[in-house]
């Protein structure tokens, strides 16, 4: 093998060039391809975590400002959770580069904790050649549709507090909230609310409170802004 040609080959996979690839070759190398295991990408992987959990953390809690601690926490557990890291191992194809063992390399069934260790292994190998805002810059990249898909979850945050602080800090407005349409009788209304964000408008969505159709419309706004697809289409 190419030593120097297949790292140059998952740094452009990857989008990330190292100072030093020593670290990018430490990371890529699990305990059954080491010859010893400081060789390994155990240590980096410890290290990984830990920025990682770091990250999102911070993350959240700066564009979040109004969401409770549990409701971060459930965000920051399955944007971290094994499955989770396994997953975007695999999306971003840093699977590919692994170096492993003779034996482990010819099986078809890897276990998917190997590529979830090797992502955080490489989250580690950019803090250490790159430092803190190299690894805040490729984390929050690879894991930006994981965090945008949790923060749609309605049970994980307020949607209308989201979207205030989102477009507070990218629009520069605040969003106001009007009623397009009012049906039914009155003790069974329902009504059709839509945002408007300086002079965007976002597509509007019923509910049979006028909470409920508020909440609903702020969601098709975010689904909007994060190139989603619109929840509550009329």
């Amino acid at each position: 093998m190419d030593l120097e040609k297949f790292l140059a080959n998952c740094q452009s996979q990857m989008g990330y060039t190292f100072h030093n690839r020593d670290f990018l070759q430490n990371a890529l190398t699990h305990a059954s391809g080491a010859e010893t295991p400081c060789q390994s990408n155990e240590r980096m992987e410890f290290l990984g975590d830990a920025v990682l959990a770091y990250v999102i953390c911070d993350h959240l809690y700066e564009t979040l400002p109004n969401t409770l601690e549990g409701d971060m926490t459930k965000v920051k557990s399955s944007v971290v959770s094994r499955a989770t890291c396994q997953k975007v191992c695999k999306q971003l194809g840093l699977d590919k580069f692994l170096i492993l063992g003779r034996g482990l390399g010819h099986s078809n069934r890897i276990p998917d904790s190997i590529f979830a260790n090797a992502l955080e292994a490489f989250i580690a190998a950019v803090y250490l050649d790159g430092g803190m805002e190299e690894a805040r810059k490729f984390v929050l990249r690879v894991f930006r549709d994981d965090i945008t898909a949790m923060l749609q979850d309605s049970d994980a945050h307020n949607h209308k507090s989201v979207l205030q602080q989102h477009c507070q800090k990218y629009e520069g407005h605040t969003p106001e909230y009007k009623i397009l349409h009012i049906q039914g009788p009155e003790h069974r209304k329902t009504f059709n609310v839509q945002v408007c964000v300086g002079n965007k408008l976002y597509p509007s969505a019923w509910g049979v409170t006028k909470k409920e159709a508020e909440q609903r419309a702020a969601e098709n706004a975010l689904a909007v802004l994060h190139d989603l697809p619109v929840p509550y289409l009329q």
